[in-house]
């Protein structure tokens, strides 16, 4: 599979973790909801950057190698639709934050899910419209130019996002995300500038 495609799997799984942590919030733990507020900020950071970044970088690269400007235009329509969600459930996610109340939770929960819907929707066409694309073309130079466009973060950003998206990766995912970078430079990324997530956002997912 393509990178493209293995982040997409990252944001399933926080979906699909933020709707189990707020199917099972304790009503008034402060502490809960600032731990979800952290985990929200990375999340929202993550989704943001890529989207845009696919606007601004992989659509045009994309279109040279044979995509059609009204497919692209189609998922920058779903992206819009996603912007509105992501809107809502960041309202939702603050309130939150500042009440810890049940009320709150379950109107996090319920933008959260609309948010969700979106997205799958968005994700599957997408994968069905450019996955196939991005396997074909790989190694054009087009795609080698967006790569490294793509990779023009700073190490603290690069940190964050391999931490994140290696979070729960499946094999082939893992695969997806790491398999152009030398290892030795991964483990530097993953080590020093990795912690960050490590340290706040991943033990919001283990909380028993």
């Amino acid at each position: 599979m393509s990178m493209n495609r293995a982040i997409h799997a990252a944001v399933r799984r926080d979906l699909e973790r933020f709707l189990d942590a707020l199917g099972h919030y304790p009503g008034g733990d402060r502490q809960r909801a600032a731990q979800l507020a952290t985990a929200w900020r990375n999340f929202d950071d993550q989704l943001t950057r890529h989207h845009e970044g696919e606007h601004e970088i992989a659509w045009p690269a994309l279109e040279k190698v044979g995509v059609s400007r009204e497919v692209l235009a189609q998922l920058d329509a779903e992206h819009d639709t996603m912007a509105t969600a992501l809107e809502a459930a960041r309202t939702a996610m603050e309130a939150l934050k500042n009440s810890a109340s049940p009320e709150d939770a379950a109107s996090a929960r319920t933008a959260m899910q609309e948010l969700q819907r979106v997205t799958v929707e968005h994700f599957d066409h997408e994968d069905k419209e450019i996955e196939p694309v991005y396997l074909a073309k790989e190694g054009t130079p087009e795609l080698k130019a967006m790569g490294r466009e793509f990779a023009k973060v700073s190490p603290a950003q690069g940190g964050m996002f391999f931490a994140w998206a290696l979070d729960g990766a499946t094999a082939a995912e893992a695969d997806a995300i790491t398999g152009t970078i030398p290892k030795p430079v991964l483990t530097v990324i993953l080590g020093l500038f990795g912690r960050t997530y490590r340290k706040s956002v991943a033990p919001v997912w283990r909380r028993a």
